[in-house]
């Protein structure tokens, strides 16, 4: 059955592809680049400051120029701070015998020391609901099992406070704390979001009830820090219909509701988040992405933006945004996330980044940032198909279409391709038929760079894509160029690759792990070499496999 699907894939794709020919200007800038990649979190919060948490906090810190952004579930919520899956604690609000509150931020402190102290920053998500602070404070800490209903996960760190007017004051003092440990500047440059999903079980509240929650918790952080960003709602995909009427409402109650907290009209709002998410499915036995629905959830958004004339042009974070929507659910359990440890992740990233810029242009949206739900998970197997960015210290090969993102600075510039497939293609149906052979570029004042990927939903054996690169406007000066040619595929930038070849240790020798973290960093696929360039135009052949990425750096 399987070698049957994809003979019949093979022939809609066509055995031998026919050339594809992506024609770069140079000169036709499209604006800034911005660094939507630049952002990341976790549900764990406790694995940041893990031996293997701080290190690749370190990485992704490191990624770039730009800030990077990391948010974590759990911020508020009651227990020891012992990690698990889809669990964290800070313990950062109890009261004493009184009723009266108690203040702690030595382990929200620690979290944010990790960031800062890496040069990353913190996207601050004001959640989960403290037990003593719960309108339903019992049971309160979840067990989360993969594979199982998992019916009682949502209990009671997901309910209203009995009291908002602690819980402003609550988040009153975190601010509060954090400017005069941190200093006003730092402050100021995060991003403080109210809550996560308030749509489906992360909230036992009406939606009128969070838009109390978030009145009384954007006052407190407006009167702890005027120039502080406050924003919301982080809901689920608006493609769904429940969904799309959440974020409309929200965004109706920040424009002329009435105000809980002040008792005044609408409430502060510096920039609008939700949620993006893929579906995956298992179809005659291999994996088949559904980057439909992503996309979809992404322009659904974007169009609920853009009907209010007050917040059309607010920064917009997808404070999610990923092939589907658990990261802590291992293919292991969920065989239709069995994408997650090999290239094919990759190729989709680079394909949905250039999704969400084109669909931001045509809805006239500014996108800031697309947030990648995927860190690492202590003291799990090696590769044990859970959505993280590394293994047990060790990269994955969807951590390096990051840092290629990262080497793109300076301005967008027209790309056209043969072998795209059509954005309105994408919203309707994904990529089934022919591949999504297409290109991002960008120009600088010494280079340009070009991200080209070779993505298609379905995972399985396909030839190579041919590629003929033109690169036009190149500046009359340069007589040749010097090309440097990154490459992520089965043997380029691919730790997976490289641990499957020494027979799948969970328990590598040092001079195993040395190997597999030196296969996980980005590699290039030949040695950097010159091209000529004749009449402003250089030109560029290559074969790029199914799921490949490259990176072409050309730098005059």
């Amino acid at each position: 059955m399987r070698l049957i699907s994809f003979l019949l894939l093979a022939a809609a794709s066509g055995l031998a592809q026919a050339p594809v020919t992506i024609r770069v200007d140079a000169a036709a800038t499209l604006g800034p680049l911005k660094p939507i990649y630049a952002y990341f979190g976790y549900d764990e919060p406790n694995y940041t400051y893990t031996k293997n948490g701080r290190k690749l906090v370190g990485e992704l810190a490191a990624l770039s120029g730009a800030p990077v952004y990391i948010r974590t579930h759990f911020m508020l919520a009651s227990g020891d701070g012992t990690p698990g899956l889809k669990w964290g604690s800070t313990n950062a609000y109890t009261e004493d015998a009184s009723g009266r509150p108690v203040y702690d931020w030595t382990i929200t402190d620690r979290i944010f020391d990790t960031y800062l102290q890496a040069g990353a920053k913190p996207f601050v998500e004001i959640g989960f609901m403290p037990q003593a602070l719960s309108s339903k404070p019992d049971p309160y800490r979840p067990l989360w099992i993969p594979g199982a209903a998992n019916r009682d996960y949502s209990i009671g760190w997901s309910f209203p406070p009995k009291d908002y007017g602690k819980w402003g004051e609550l988040v009153y003092q975190w601010v509060k704390h954090s400017v005069e440990k941190y200093g006003k500047e730092q402050v100021e440059s995060w991003y403080w979001e109210v809550w996560n999903e308030p749509d489906i079980s992360y909230w036992h509240g009406t939606p009128e009830e969070y838009d109390k929650l978030y009145d009384y918790a954007a006052a407190a952080v407006k009167r702890a820090l005027p120039s502080a960003k406050v924003g919301g709602p982080a809901s689920t995909g608006p493609s769904g219909a429940k969904a799309a009427a959440f974020l409309r409402q929200f965004l109706e109650h920040c424009d002329r509701g009435g105000n809980s907290a002040s008792g005044g009209t609408g409430a502060p709002l510096d920039f609008i988040t939700y949620h993006a998410k893929g579906r995956p499915t298992v179809v005659d036995g291999h994996v088949r992405m559904g980057i439909a629905k992503h996309a979809e959830d992404v322009d659904t958004g974007y169009a609920i933006v853009r009907a209010f004339p007050k917040f059309e042009t607010l920064p917009v974070v997808l404070s999610e945004s990923d092939p589907e929507g658990c990261a802590a659910c291992s293919a292991r359990v969920y065989p239709q996330n069995a994408y997650r440890n090999g290239a094919l992740y990759a190729s989709y990233t680079a394909a949905m980044m250039k999704n969400i810029l084109e669909l931001a242009d045509r809805r006239r949206t500014n996108i800031a940032g697309m947030l990648t739900w995927a860190f690492e998970f202590e003291d799990q197997p090696y590769f044990d198909g859970f959505r993280t960015l590394a293994t047990n210290g060790i990269d994955k090969p969807v951590l390096n279409v990051f840092r290629m993102a990262a080497l793109m600075r300076g301005d967008r510039v027209k790309t056209e391709s043969s072998g795209r497939a059509p954005l309105d293609t994408i919203l309707a149906e994904g990529v089934r038929g022919n591949p999504d052979v297409d290109a991002l570029a960008v120009r600088s004042g010494l280079g340009v760079y070009i991200l080209v990927w070779n993505y298609h939903d379905d995972d399985v054996p396909s030839p190579d894509a041919n590629v003929r690169l033109e690169i036009v406007g190149v500046p009359n000066t340069a007589a040749r160029v010097l090309l440097r040619h990154y490459r992520i595929d089965e043997t380029h930038s691919n730790a997976w690759t490289a641990w499957k070849a020494m027979g799948s240790p969970q328990h590598p020798a040092p001079g195993q792990y040395a190997a597999l973290e030196a296969a996980g960093q980005l590699q290039m696929a030949d040695s950097p070499r010159w091209v000529d360039v004749r009449g402003g135009r250089a030109i560029l052949e290559f074969s790029l496999p199914r799921q490949g990425v490259s990176l072409m750096e050309l730098s005059w």
